[in-house]
This record gives C-alpha cells, structure tokens and sequence, in this order.
C-alpha cells in the first residue's frame, strides 16, 4: 500500500490517508451584524468538494476567537453560537464522506484589520469595518501599518480564555481535530519571536516568557477538548533572519514543551513575521523544518509547503520526513488531488457512490 493513503491515528482518532488539507482563508464571511464571522454556502461548497474528493482531514480556514481577532473583517469565527450552528452543516458533511473536520483557530494580532487579498490586503479603519489591532508590543507589522495596541497582562488572560471557549464551541460544531495557530506573524507566533516581542514583563525576553502565552492558550485549549481528540499546533519554525528572531532550534526545543501540554502533531509551516524577510521558496523548501523536528522530537509531524503532485508527497511520508502532507493551492486547483493520487499510487480513497462512475 502508499504509506500516502495508510491511515494515521493520533489518541483515539483515526484519520483515513496523510492528504490533509491546510487552513487557507477565504475571506468571504459577512464583516459585521449577526451574520459576522458566519459560514455560509461559499464555506460549504469549498469544504464539501475537497471531502468528496478523497481528502482525509480538512482543517479550515484561521477562524478566530474574537471579532479584533480577524485577519480580515470577512474571516470566520467561533466566538458565538451563530457561528457553531452554520459549521454543524460543514462538519457533518464531512464525517459523511470520511473525511476528519479540524478547525484552525486563531488571532491575528497586530496583522488584524486588513482587507481582502484581492483588494490590496492593507489594513483598513472603521470606514470599511477595520478596528485597531492588538499585539504583545506596539510594534508595527511594517512601515506605514497601524501600530498595534500592547496587551495588558489582563488582556492576554482575557484572549487565553476566548482560546478555550471557542474550542469548547469548536467540539460543539463537530470538530474532531483543533489546532492552536502560533504561525504566520499572527498573535501567538508574535509572542514567541523577538523580533515582535518586545515586552519585558512576565511575557517577553526569555524564551520561557516568550512561550508563556502559547503554552497557556494550549493548555486552554486542551483543558476542554476530549481526552480521546488530538490537538495540533501550527508554527512557524523560523522567521528566515540570521539573527534577532525565532529559529529552528526554538522549534525544536518549543515542540518537546508543546507535547509536555498535550499537543499531539506539529503542523510545521515558516515565515510571515518578517515583512521583509527572504525566503527562498521552492518545491517542498519547508519540509526540512518538519523533518528536523521529526528527527530531534517525539512529537509527529506534518509538512506543508508547495507540495504539488502525487510521488513528491509519497516520498516525504514513507522517507520518514513527516507523517502527512498539508496541501494548500494544489487542493484549490483540484480539490480531488487525493483521488486523483490515489489512482497514480495505487492507493484507496472513499469515493461517493455519486461519482462511482468516474473510477
């Protein structure tokens, strides 16, 4: 058998094949009254058809735990009932076609308040439903961005809080899979680099404070989540500067105290914290940072990161680089990228009785 298509268990959740799907926003949420932060029909199409394409865990877009917490005006979110309802339709769709529903979830910190992508991605005000962001210190993301308002120490309680009350709605949603986004430049990965954090209080200098918040929005998180249910947690295993900012070794030494917490898998993706920084992309060029980790730690691993086409992935599972592949513009292109994998590899992917006809 494709060590692509073998299933994967993690605690007491068994998850078809190692295509997973990675977060990927879509920025089509209402941006305010009760419809804000609100899957609609766009979600559930999106969602639906990479489902009934064959792939084994979904985990969907960065949703936040508080309307200042949007990357954009028009992201989802799990601060409210509304919100759990409309991913009820999402979620047991796809435990219909097999597939394993996660939810990211998220707050942008000092990266909040932008428009959608398509639209420039610059931060916007109270005339297009912007707000001002917060982050760990009053340090822009780059020149001629809002300057974030520092947290107070009962702020940051206050958002390690929403962490766990939208993982307890998360659970009500159908979930199976949460995971604690701490990549990209957002609130988490601002605390734990240098390079954003400049406090000098109980959260910012050592590395112990540093990962003080992310360690207490896990422990949030996992205080409501089922003992039997894997939490996962995305990061960004460097910030590509040479000096100054968080490194792959912080990586190393950060999963080891993130499995102490009862994460269970690494979701390991780089950059988006430096503005500026030079990232020399390339087919699979952050598979190394998961495989680093898969090497040193005890903790699993999944990889991400252009990873495009069916041996590329094979490879990387059963070289032991990672134990799944995340795919992001590949399952936008083809949202049956696993079927379609499966057939190359000779693998076996759940297909619906609908599509029988397509085999």
């Amino acid at each position: 058998m494709s060590a692509l298509f073998e299933p994967y268990t993690l605690r007491e959740l068994t998850i078809p094949n190692r295509v997973w799907m990675a977060p990927m926003c879509q920025y089509s949420a209402a941006p305010d009254g009760p419809e804000a932060g609100v899957p609609h029909d766009w979600h559930f199409a999106h969602y639906a058809a990479r489902a009934a394409g064959g792939t084994g865990l979904i985990l969907t877009e960065a949703t936040a735990v508080s309307p200042e917490g949007r990357i954009s005006p028009y992201d989802l979110g799990l601060w409210n009932d509304t919100q759990v309802e409309a991913f009820r339709r999402i979620t047991r769709f796809l435990v219909a076609q097999g597939t394993v529903p996660g939810v990211q979830l998220a707050h942008a910190g000092r990266k909040a308040s932008t428009a959608q992508p398509w639209k420039g991605g610059e931060p916007v005000g109270a005339d297009a439903h912007g707000w001002t962001p917060l982050a760990p210190s009053a340090v822009p993301f780059k020149e001629g961005h809002v300057v974030p308002e520092e947290l107070t120490v009962e702020q940051i309680r206050e958002i390690v809080g929403r962490f766990g009350d939208a993982a307890r709605r998360a659970l009500a949603a159908g979930f199976e899979v949460v995971e604690v986004h701490g990549a990209h430049g957002y609130l988490v990965n601002e605390f734990l680099s240098p390079h954003s954090n400049h406090r000098t209080d109980a959260y910012g200098g050592s590395y112990e404070n540093r990962t003080r918040f992310a360690l207490e929005v896990v422990d949030a998180v996992r205080a409501v989540w089922p003992e039997d249910k894997p939490v996962f947690f995305r990061i960004s295993a460097t910030d590509w500067l040479e000096e100054g900012g968080w490194s792959v070794d912080d990586t190393v030494r950060f999963a080891r105290d993130l499995q102490a917490h009862g994460v269970d898998l690494l979701d390991v993706s780089t950059g988006g914290n430096v503005a500026d920084a030079r990232i020399p992309t390339g087919p699979g060029y952050q598979v190394p940072f998961a495989a680093r980790v898969k090497a040193e730690t005890n903790l699993p691993v999944a990889a991400v990161g252009l990873i495009t086409d069916a041996e590329q992935a094979e490879k990387i599972i059963a070289n032991g680089e990672a134990d799944a592949v995340l795919l992001g513009r590949e399952l936008l292109r083809n949202p049956s990228w696993a079927r379609h994998a499966a057939r190359e590899l000779g693998g076996e992917v759940r297909v619906p009785d609908q599509y029988h006809r397509s085999v």
